[in-house]
Order: structure tokens, then sequence, then C-alpha cells
């Protein structure tokens, strides 16, 4: 099943003459081991690369930029000079300073960073903390500390030819693969020979920058190392799909398409509202088109729901609110849906995609409490659902709002924006209540109780208490719907403590694995933002000679 959805999604890449595949298919078939995981030599160069410097691209002062690609080739078999480079990324202000490094430079050499004291004191004091609290309790700059040290790590194996385990084990699909010069001591000398011809002959076309030769010699290697064991060498068509999701970019063309979508529907609201419908629902439908080509191409890499890191549950809530919004305006007719989720959408797959340090995008196996794929998809799932569903109320709060107060509507084209505020609310929930007991379930089933009060569990039912407190006091009559509308804005602050806040503030938990470091600005903007825009929209409301009906 998995192989027909791939050739489906090969199918559809084929339709995308507009986007532009790179030419290294050679090494794209070259697999490698590497964090517990196979995946094509350009996937591993592009996610070294970025985790390195921060850039998919090594960009030197006064040199042309070097692809990943070559990058991680000159270190495999030319490495001298390379650690005298301004390579490896040191992004943390206050940590620069701290290690006595130019605050106006962000990418320093190896040598000069191994061999900062200051460095390996705060790596020693973070890993004293880790024996003594492995759930948290570390400091930004220690936190920051431990990346560059890793960096340091990964750069000394790269440059050592340790880290291309490219040779795979001769029996298990799940044993460690070993380097091409320990080759002839894993294989018999004549099995391994062809394999290191080919390899030669990959060395030789580099160094003559024979790009053609140096495609086909990779080709040949990968073949002839995947002779060798063919039964754990992965087949020729997954790695060609990795590497075609891998150059498609889907989640940039998605917001894309959702980006043109809510300029045609905003700019077409009061003239040609037919045909500016018709394509912004076409230009929305190519946007999650494009999301749910990135949806199941990492499904079938990774073999799992792709929602356990923040990455991926971004991506998850940006599409469930753009899904939802699809089901309700099919249902509704009106623009209002589209209008409000797909500017959110944008948003979010921006961030994510601008913002790869903070976000990881790799694909990785999972954390031994996931790899129960039944509670993984059910819990995990429905919790980030409400998330969308959420969002859309948002959404739609600020469009009901902006109407209302700026717009002066009123009567019945206010009451059914804010009517689908309630709605989506509703949904949000529904989703959250459910995914909430469900989550009890599965902590009763991985950790032997249903509850812990940890952070990520008590931010979930403080969530919902919100929202339910919200839907509640519209029946009681405390606040009509412009209040709803408000208050779709301000318990949101909530979701995004429960989301965000407790795995990048809060930092500590049983739900560690989704801890990170970064993208705390963008936060601080949003809330802001929002705090500000319903001041706005309260102090207009109650301004003096300016009423609007409660709805």
């Amino acid at each position: 099943m998995k192989r027909l959805l791939c050739l489906f999604l090969l199918g559809l890449t084929a339709l995308l003459p507009a986007i532009p595949l790179h030419a290294a298919d050679g090494l794209a078939q070259l697999a490698i081991q590497d964090r517990g995981r196979k995946k094509p030599f350009t996937t591993f160069a592009e996610e070294t690369t970025l985790l390195l410097t921060g850039q998919t691209s090594v960009v030197l002062p006064g040199a042309a930029p070097v692809s990943a690609e070559d990058f991680l080739l000159d270190l495999w078999f030319s490495p001298e000079g390379w650690n005298l480079k301004p390579l490896i990324l040191v992004d943390f202000l206050p940590l620069r300073r701290e290690l006595g490094l130019p605050v106006e430079e962000k990418r320093f050499s190896y040598d000069r960073l191994a061999g900062n004291a200051t460095l390996w004191q705060i790596k020693e004091a973070s890993d004293r903390q880790t024996r003594l609290n492995p759930q948290g309790g570390h400091t930004r700059l220690e936190r920051e500390a431990d990346l560059v040290a890793n960096r340091l790590t990964v750069f000394a194996s790269l440059a050592s030819g340790k880290a291309y385990t490219v040779v795979p084990h001769p029996s298990s699909p799940t044993g460690p693969w070993t380097t091409l010069e320990t080759l002839d001591g894993t294989y018999p000398k004549a099995a391994a020979m062809p394999a290191l011809v080919a390899c030669a002959a990959l060395v030789k076309d580099r160094s003559q920058h024979d790009r053609a030769g140096m495609d086909q010699a990779a080709s040949l290697l990968a073949a002839r190392l995947r002779a060798l064991s063919p039964g754990v060498y992965p087949p020729a068509w997954r790695l060609t799909f990795e590497n075609a999701y891998l150059r498609i970019h889907p989640w940039r063309w998605a917001w894309v398409g959702y980006a043109l979508a809510a300029l045609v529907l905003a700019l077409t609201g009061g003239w040609q509202r037919t045909i500016g419908y018709r394509i912004g629902w076409a230009l929305a439908l190519t946007g999650f088109g494009f999301q749910l080509y990135g949806f199941a191409s990492r499904i079938v890499i990774a073999g799992r729901p792709p929602v356990t890191n923040m990455y991926e549950s971004i991506i998850w809530v940006a599409f469930a609110a753009v899904l939802f919004s699809l089901i309700l305006e099919g249902i509704y007719r009106t623009r209002h849906f589209i209008l409000a989720s797909a500017p959110l959408a944008v948003a979010a797959l921006m961030v994510v995609d601008f913002q790869p340090l903070v976000f990881d995008n790799s694909i990785q196996p999972l954390v031994p409490v996931l790899r129960n794929n039944f509670w993984l998809s059910i819990h995990v799932l429905t919790i980030t659902l409400s998330y969308g569903a959420y969002a859309l109320a948002m959404g739609l709060g600020h469009l009901a709002l902006w109407k209302i107060v700026w717009g002066r509507a009123q009567g019945k084209e206010a009451a059914a924006v804010l009517q689908y505020v309630y709605r989506a609310i509703q949904i949000g929930v529904l989703c959250l209540a459910a995914g909430t007991i469900l989550g009890g379930v599965w902590a009763n089933y991985s950790w032997g109780r249903f509850w812990d009060w940890d952070p990520k569990e008590t931010w979930a039912l403080i969530t919902l208490l919100c929202y339910l407190a919200l839907l509640h006091g519209r029946i009681a009559g405390w606040w009509g719907g412009f209040g709803l509308a408000v208050g779709s804005i301000v318990c949101f602050l909530s979701v995004l403590m429960a989301w965000y806040g407790v795995n990048f503030v809060l930092g500590k938990g049983l739900h560690s694995y989704g801890f990170g470091i970064g993208g705390t600005s963008y936060v601080v903007a949003f809330v802001i933002f929002e705090v500000a825009y319903v001041g706005a929209a309260l102090w207009k409301k109650n301004s003096a000679g300016f009423r609007v009906s409660s709805t």
C-alpha cells in the first residue's frame, strides 16, 4: 500500500514541471545511516549543513556558495583546511559574549571554538545539571552551549570520516552500518572491491569537477553497495521518493497558494465576487493539495503520523485550520472561513520555513514513549486538530471584530460571522476534550497513571476549561456575540501556552521529547499584537458616540 502511495505521489511530482529538482540523482541513490534512519545522501547533506552552519549551503566570505552535497563530499574526501574556515554557527548573542567572540559575527572555525575553555566549562555545568535533573532545568545559555558542542562533535565526525556510514549491515535491517574504510573488514575482499573501485571513480571525477561523471559514479557506488546487502539497503524508489520530497518543498508552495487565495478573496469582496470566489477556492485547494502531498510523503518516509515535534505540529495545525475552514466553507458557502484560515496558515508555514534551526524539519525515529502508533495517531492528532479549530475560531474572531467595530457590520451580517466563531469553538472543544481523555488512557498505558499534573497535561486542561467557560458564558448571558469574538482571541493564548510555552518556556515535564530553543520573539510579538488588537476593538466599541450590537 505504501508503495502504491509513493507511485501516486511521484506521479504528482511529474505534474509539477515548474518546480526545479536538483540533478544530483546519483547522490540521492547513495543511502547513509544517520541518527537511526537510512536516508539519501542528499538529505543527509542538507540536514547536516543546516545543523553546522544554519544554512542549507556554505557561504564563506569572498567565496561563491558551496552546495550541501559538495561541502559534505569535501569533508569526506579532502577535509584539510575546513577546520580553519568560519563554519560553525553560534547564533545566541549572550553565548558569543560569554565566550569572548566578536558579537557581530555568527560563524567561527572549528579550531577556534574547540579551543575555547569557557565553552567546555559551560558544557560541563550543563552535563552536571542533566545528571541531577534529567527532565530539564537548564538555562538558555547552557542549552545553546550544548548545541554548539554538538556541532563541533558532528564536524569532527565528518572530518574524520566516521560519519559516512554508507556500508549496509550484512544481514540486520536495524544493525549498524559502517564506513567505506572498513568495507573489506565487513565483507569479503572480492565482494568489497567493486564498491571501492566505484568510490575511487567518484573521488577522481570530483577532483576533476566532472559533474556528470560524479553523478554516474555515485549511482554505480550505490548499486554496488546495494548488491552487498539487498535486503538491508533501501530500495531505489524509496530514496528517489524522499529526494523528490526534499527538493519540492511542498510547505513553501502551500503557503504561497494560501497567500494568493486570501489576497484574491480580499480584493474581490465587493467586485467580481463570483469569479473571485472560484479563483480563491482553487488557490486554497492548491495549497491544501501541497500540504496533503507533504504529509503523505512524511508518512511514507517515516512510517508514522507526522506530529512528533514542534515543526510537525505547526504544519499539522495549519493543515487542520484549513481543513475545517474548507469543510465549513462548503457547507455555508461564504468566503469568511478561507479568509480567516488562510492568513493563519501562511504565517505558521512561513515561520517554520524561514526558521529551520528553531523548528527542525528533519525526519527522525520516535522516542520510545511515542512508538505506539495507535495512541500516537488518536491522541496527538486529536489534540492538534483542536488547536487547528481554535486557530480558525481566532481568525474568525479577528474578522468579526474588524467587520463589527471598523466595518460597522450589524444585524444578519454580524450575526453570521459570530455564529461561525461559535461553530469553530464547538469543534475545538469536542476535539480537545476527546484528546485529553485519550491522553489519560495513553498515559496509563505508558506510565501507569492516568494523570500526574505534568505541565503539558495541566495546560491542556486549562485550555479546555477556558473555552468551556467561554461557551457557557454565552449561554448564561454573561456576554453576547461580541464577547465571544473577543474570547476566541484571548483564549487562544492558553492554546499557545499549552502548545509552545510548556515546551519552550517551562522546559520540563514528562513530555520532554517536545523541548526546544528559540522562536520566543515571534510568540511574544504575536501575543502583543493580539492584546493590542483586542484592546483597540474594545476601546473603539466603547468610545463616545459609537455602539455596536452585542448580537
